[in-house]
């Protein structure tokens, strides 16, 4: 399955290795990671100094062509937010993870459409399970 990754990078990367243990984990699962890079620690050099432009026209064919989206929220971020309204606006199912205790905004807690999730977790065990289920779920 081809999935999409979503993370914040302006926001904060408190939570980046966290990122890197579920982008990997969607890999060794046999999934293609299309943003794998942004689990990365050096995600800056990763973009090679692209243009906004350039960022923009390739993530949106990104989200126009993947399956799936899983998109980690526990750091407020615009980017992250409009991928999201992107792809739902597009029909692609979507999973949010949030580490329980932080504050998401309650236009993401607030969505009640068919395909998506909004999953808090307490370990990183546990959102590894919940992408699990995410996944496994009929028509995925």
């Amino acid at each position: 399955m081809d999935l999409y990754f979503s993370c914040s990078l302006t926001g904060g990367r408190r939570d980046q290795p966290a990122y890197a243990a579920l982008v990997a984990h969607l890999q060794a699962l046999g999934h293609c990671v299309l943003t794998a890079h942004l689990a990365s620690e050096s995600v800056a050099a990763a973009d090679g100094g692209l243009a906004p432009e350039a960022v923009f026209e390739r993530d949106t064919a990104w989200l126009r062509g993947c399956d799936a989206v899983i998109a980690e929220v526990s750091t407020p971020s615009h980017g992250v937010g409009f991928e999201i309204a992107y792809a739902l606006e597009r029909g692609k199912p979507v999973l949010c993870l949030a580490r329980e205790g932080v504050r998401v905004s309650k236009m993401l807690t607030g969505i009640r459409r068919s395909g998506f999730s909004f999953q808090p977790y307490a370990t990183l065990e546990e959102a590894l399970t919940r992408v699990g289920g995410f996944l496994a779920e009929p028509g995925r």
